[in-house]
């Protein structure tokens, strides 16, 4: 019997490759198929562009390539122009006609889309679009762009809580204990939040939560660095040091004299982190809170007066 996960992906596929249209001889009433779209698409956004590297963008069998820029130079939509560089390597550029191709076919998908999101609105095409993106990046990270880092937004305290959750969960084995001392934690930052004092970072990639941090206010001039974590397709990326040095020079800016954290010995990328930025280790402790033993670790970093 196939597997869900499977079955439930060929079933998205069927789906979507109806509703783009992607077997229609004519893709959006064009004169191109779908994968003539594609390589016109890739034609022009790269322009001058070898054959070599289209077939390395798009996984394309190179023989079916060479038919596909053949039937565009018999349309009249290419030329080959040979490199100043190298005289054996031509480059496919557009023609006018080319290019008017293209532009139709651009417009016309734009608008096909623009229908799509038009079935939903509010949360839900935002719910459809980071979906979207996700789905790209858990199969792809090397495709996401740049992380941003930015405050949280409203529901983004329980969705971090969550996250982690199920991460360690997954992880490490942590499983109800550690998810009741999250909720809480969450729970008290957002009833007794004080923003000149504290704060809630997330970093972000095309718009899909890659990592979130806290920090909170203990009192007497301590702040507590809290709930780090960074989510598995963008490990890798200095995403973590970019959170917590966000909350280092938050407590400088707001004036704490030291930053205090809680964190497991097993935890190694994470004490890393730590130690780069300037904490140190100051107690050692056993305990079983999340259901099974663990050493954990107080960390400090004292900010010079």
């Amino acid at each position: 019997m196939e597997d869900a996960d499977v079955t439930a992906i060929r079933r998205f596929n069927r789906f979507y490759t109806q509703t783009i249209g992607a077997l229609d001889a004519r893709f959006l009433g064009t004169e191109a198929s779908l994968p003539q779209a594609r390589l016109l698409f890739e034609i022009a956004t790269r322009e001058p562009v070898t054959a070599s590297v289209l077939q390395d963008a798009l996984g394309m069998d190179a023989g079916y390539l060479s038919r596909l820029v053949a039937r565009f130079e018999k349309r009249g939509w290419i030329v080959r122009v040979r490199r100043d560089d190298d005289a054996r390597a031509r480059d496919l550029r557009l023609t006018e006609a080319g290019r008017e191709a293209f532009g139709t076919l651009d417009h016309r998908q734009s608008h096909a889309v623009g229908d799509l999101l038009a079935t939903v609105d509010g949360q839900a095409r935002r719910d459809l679009v980071e979906a979207l993106t996700r789905a790209r990046l858990l199969l792809d990270p090397a495709s996401g762009g740049p992380f941003v880092i930015r405050p949280f937004r409203t529901g983004e305290p329980a969705l971090i809580a969550a996250r982690q959750s199920l991460l360690y969960a997954e992880s490490h084995g942590w499983g109800r204990e550690l998810e009741v001392i999250e909720s809480e934690v969450t729970a008290v930052f957002l009833r007794d939040f004080k923003p000149e004092r504290e704060q809630c970072w997330v970093a972000e990639i095309d718009g899909v939560m890659a990592g979130a941090v806290f920090v909170t206010d203990e009192g007497d001039g301590l702040a507590r660095l809290r709930l780090l974590h960074v989510e598995p397709f963008a490990r890798r990326r200095g995403i973590g040091d970019a959170l917590v040095g966000a909350c280092v020079t938050f407590a400088w800016d707001t004036g704490y004299r030291a930053v205090t954290l809680c964190t497991h010995t097993v935890l190694e990328p994470a004490r890393r982190i730590y130690a780069a930025h300037g904490f140190a280790c100051v107690d050692t402790a056993m305990h079983e809170q999340f259901g099974v033993p663990l050493q954990g670790e107080t960390w400090r970093l004292e900010l010079a007066a």
